[in-house]
């Protein structure tokens, strides 16, 4: 019985101290920014508005996939280039597969505390981000004409200017 006893405290501790995410997984990942045409502004705001990241295109920004205990990583992507229309985007993370290791091991601290509080339960699955900007035909242009050269029917609508 005697022999047992250390025995059964290992195995208890391995069961109740193991952290399947934390130990396989990752807690930031490397998230892969393109465009067409390239040298487009990004802006990376994390969930609470915060900038992460501010650059150009192309770009290789590291993410967290976590924010917080037991709270995913939601990102906000922004590409803008002066005569293209702004696209914006999420970048989220989801839940990692390891994560439900702590279930099959037992590790009870990781399913509960280790791996929510590291962000190792979430992972951010999609590693490039390639997006074609809209030129933006709304823009407004000046043009300048001289009065010889405007319809007649403008002409009334006409304000002098001394």
């Amino acid at each position: 019985m005697k022999k047992f006893l250390p025995l059964s405290i290992l195995v208890l501790v391995f069961l109740f101290s193991s952290n399947c995410a934390s130990i396989v997984s990752k807690t930031t990942y490397p998230v892969n920014f393109a465009s067409q045409p390239s040298e487009v502004d990004i802006k990376i705001t994390d969930r609470k508005g915060n900038l992460v990241f501010s650059g150009h295109t192309p770009a290789l920004v590291q993410l967290k996939s976590g924010a917080g205990f037991f709270t995913k990583a939601i990102y906000n992507v922004t590409y803008s280039k002066e005569g293209y229309k702004d696209i914006s985007f999420p970048v989220e993370a989801d839940i990692d597969g390891w994560y439900f290791g702590n279930i099959v091991f037992g590790g009870l601290i990781g399913l509960l505390i280790v791996d929510p509080a590291s962000g190792a339960m979430y992972k951010i699955s999609n590693p490039f981000y390639n997006m074609a900007l809209q030129q933006d035909d709304t823009s407004a242009q000046l043009n300048v004409y001289s009065i010889e050269d405007i319809p007649e029917s403008w002409k009334s609508d006409l304000v002098k200017i001394n």
